[in-house]
């Protein structure tokens, strides 16, 4: 028996609708679509009833597979994955951007960026390559105008995109729509033959009605399932085995969003982004030790066997004050890369190596500014709900420590006694044996408690200096001088003592999930 004719090559390319609300982005996928899914053009009812995209719109045009794409006959494939464009829906519209080819950024141009418009760019930033600016409703324009307000738009439109990786992407003008919503079927659109033609010459490389035996992450397919209420079904994933873990915290490497406004603080919480779900989140930021700042680091890699140096915030050159001082004068030191501990307030689903948005979603949504804060790349998931005893500790992040304190007077060419680096109650003897340093140059050994008020013997191995000596027995003469009641003496005394201390300076560090909190010193 004859063998059936072989089904036609099929090339799929996803491509992503994204836009400020009432851009005309449905319009837009409606008119370019040959197929439409069943959740497409806002069929869903409360869709329908407030007259708003809700959720991810699914429908395809297809082609034949353009010639200079060198494959032989078939058939190209564009899924549209109409994306809301209200800002309270901005994790559905994160969702739909991860599992996208190629965007399509819709401006009204009679508006031109509007707020969701620049957060839609960031998102197509993060999660993919290549893009076309689509300027919509070109029929509102005076056609005598018309021509020269799209060039005006246009050219806005480049200035915006100059500094992004969408940097001299095609811009074409449409009207999906002509007349708007209540406007007649018969009514053409226009622009759209030209923007096909644009989209299937961008190079990038789901089965509407059509029978298939595999499926991947992107493609919009539907199984049978025979006795099963769909009702019963939440929004989930279908995966091969072991391809995901639930897990209770991860180790991403993050990159702040540069348009957000603000520090990126260490305990703050954000709404993460992980796959289709969005939840809570607490972070801890950590870098390389100062010493490895410039050292290239393996990507998508986390290596558990060095040492990483705690942050209070993520490091950036508008980070803090101090930063910016240094930046004026040439020597801020940024490191090459950085991490950050998430623990979720409740377990998440996904694969690894998968993308992480971090998001201020609690920001007021009539407010003109980014509320996207950072992306990064989730390298470690902890599946295990006990993990602050059974994983953390293996993380080796570490705090600096450094306190000072005043050496107060000699009591021989070897040893002298300190004062101000402890308080009353604090127990010296976990101190004894640490290093310290003198202003004057000398090292010194912690020797234990001196009486009660929390001061402390220092040792010498190498002896001290006899400028040192000089310099702290004169200090000491003063002030027993002082301490007879000579009050004018007492006055200058103080001065000269506060004018040349010589201090005591004790540095260790402390690795944030040791149990025993060591303090350690190289």
């Amino acid at each position: 028996m004859a063998a059936g004719p072989a089904a036609p090559r099929v090339l799929n390319v996803n491509v992503g609708v994204l836009g400020h609300i009432d851009s005309g982005k449905t319009a837009l996928a409606r008119a370019l679509s040959t197929t439409g899914s069943t959740a497409a053009f806002d069929r869903a009812p409360q869709s329908r009833a407030r007259g708003i995209t809700l959720d991810l719109g699914f429908s395809c045009l297809r082609t034949a597979l353009p010639p200079q794409l060198g494959l032989g006959p078939g058939e190209l494939q564009f899924t549209l994955v109409d994306c809301p464009g209200h800002a309270s829906l901005i994790r559905t519209i994160i969702g739909g951007a991860q599992i996208i080819d190629l965007m399509m950024l819709v401006i009204d141009v009679t508006k031109g960026m509007q707020t969701q418009s620049a957060e839609c760019l960031v998102i197509g930033q993060i999660a993919c390559q290549k893009m076309v600016v689509v300027l919509n409703k070109i029929d509102l324009l005076p056609e005598g105008k018309r021509q020269s307000a799209i060039e005006k738009m246009t050219k806005k439109m480049q200035k915006t995109l100059e500094n992004t990786k969408f940097c001299g992407c095609p811009i074409v003008a449409v009207a999906a729509k002509p007349g708007g919503p209540e406007a007649p079927e018969s009514e053409n659109p226009l622009g759209v033959s030209e923007l096909i033609e644009v989209i299937k010459k961008v190079k990038s490389m789901q089965m509407f009605h059509t029978p298939v035996t595999y499926a991947m992450q992107g493609d919009r397919v539907g199984i049978c399932v025979t006795q099963f209420d769909p009702k019963l079904l939440e929004r989930g994933l279908i995966c091969t085995p072991e391809s995901l873990h639930t897990i209770h915290a991860a180790i991403i490497s993050l990159k702040k969003i540069q348009y957000f406004r603000g520090a990126l603080q260490t305990k703050a919480k954000f709404h993460i982004t992980v796959g289709h779900e969005t939840v809570m989140g607490r972070v801890m930021f950590f870098s390389p030790a100062p010493a490895d700042f410039n050292e290239e680091m393996k990507e998508n890699v986390f290596d558990f066997e060095k040492d990483y140096l705690y942050q209070e915030e993520y490091l950036s050159k508008d980070s803090n004050s101090e930063n910016k001082e240094n930046d004026q004068a040439g020597e801020v030191q940024l490191p090459k890369q950085q991490w950050a501990l998430l623990e979720f307030e409740k377990p998440v689903t996904c694969p690894k190596l998968c993308l992480v948005i971090g998001s201020k979603l609690d920001t007021d949504i009539h407010a003109n500014t980014c509320r996207l804060a950072f992306h990064g790349v989730l390298l470690q998931g902890m599946e295990d709900k006990n993990y602050m005893e059974t994983f953390l500790p293996k993380l080796k992040v570490y705090k600096l420590k450094h306190k000072e304190g005043q050496v107060e007077r000699v009591m021989d060419d070897y040893s002298v006694i300190g004062r101000s680096l402890f308080k009353k109650e604090t127990n010296i003897q976990i101190f004894v044996g640490l290093k310290v340093k003198l202003s004057t140059g000398e090292d010194g050994i912690i020797d234990g408690g001196f009486g009660q008020s929390g001061k402390f013997k220092i040792r010498i191995p190498d002896g001290l200096k006899p400028d040192t000596k000089m310099l702290l027995t004169v200090a000491s003469k003063k002030k027993s001088k002082a301490g007879k009641g000579d009050t004018a003496k007492e006055d200058e005394s103080s001065k000269n003592d506060s004018a040349q201390p010589v201090t005591i300076s004790l540095l260790f560090k402390r690795y944030v999930f040791d149990t025993q909190k060591k303090m350690i010193q190289s």
